[in-house]
């Protein structure tokens, strides 16, 4: 068994409780579904979000998925001149068999432009982008 490193990133429409918390759900369940995790095969999660978002942290999105007794951690995110506005990421650190090649990042909304370089990624834009 292996650890690893698995990115991800969305993008929210506005900044409001509801739709953090739904938007940072599904970018945390698209990487688990994406590299056939389940939680106990997560180490630790690092989220960091823009500073235009204060609604609520993003981890607590994945407590409540059921991450209660994985370490989380919320960062602001660098701010950049040009860099995306309303963007939350995470780092999760896993245990799996899967190859580093094999691993596959989710990019979700116009998060999704964010890494098109990678090898492996789950890019899902907005249908308007």
């Amino acid at each position: 068994m292996a650890v690893r490193a698995i990115r991800g990133a969305t993008q929210l429409d506005a900044d409001e409780r509801d739709h953090l918390l739904e938007r940072v759900a599904e970018m945390v369940t698209g990487v688990m579904e994406a590299n056939a995790l389940e939680i106990d095969d997560v180490i630790s999660v690092i989220f960091t979000s823009t500073s235009d978002l204060t609604s609520e942290f993003p981890a607590y999105a994945a407590r409540q998925l059921g991450f209660g007794d994985v370490p989380l951690i919320c960062a602001r995110e660098l701010e950049i001149e040009r860099s995306m506005p309303r963007v939350v990421r995470m780092l999760a650190h896993v245990e799996t068999d899967l190859p580093r090649a094999d691993v596959t990042h989710v990019y979700l909304h116009g998060a999704a432009a964010l890494r098109r370089d990678l090898t492996r990624v789950q890019a899902v834009p907005d249908a308007d982008a």
